[in-house]
């Protein structure tokens, strides 16, 4: 029987500074490697230290976020620029569904390596049973 190695162990970081490296779309643990593979596709490892940040599942948080963020940058401009200039409807309905396209679209990664990187500062992998 052979013996096992050990797990390497990769540094933790305080919680602040593991989410900034997460939105920034950084590896938590060496802050300069890529976790996403994809538009929102984590890496099965961090591409400079080799972290398993594909372990990670930050499920349905990230969206959560976003559409929270979302919703207080656009509900209130939307009940500024209606009371202050009256635009007509259609051009409303147009301009205001754009930009929560466009906002949910640039926030929507940057959360997730937000929630990403606060995950491995408590060690956390999402897949935790209660």
């Amino acid at each position: 029987m052979t013996p096992e190695t050990p797990p390497i162990s990769f540094p933790r970081h305080g919680k602040i500074r593991s989410i900034v490296a997460g939105f920034k779309r950084k590896c938590p643990s060496c802050e300069a490697g890529k976790i996403f593979s994809g538009y929102l596709k984590l890496a099965e490892e961090c591409s400079n230290c080799a972290a398993p940040i594909g372990q990670i599942r930050a499920d349905d948080f990230p969206p959560y976020l976003t559409i929270f963020i979302t919703a207080h940058i656009i509900v209130p401009a939307l009940v500024i620029v209606e009371v202050n200039y009256q635009p007509p409807v259609v051009a409303q309905m147009i301009f205001w569904a754009a930009a929560a396209i466009v906002i949910s679209l640039a926030l929507l990664p940057v959360l997730k390596g937000g929630v990403v990187g606060f995950m491995w500062s408590i060690g956390m992998k999402g897949d935790e049973q209660h």
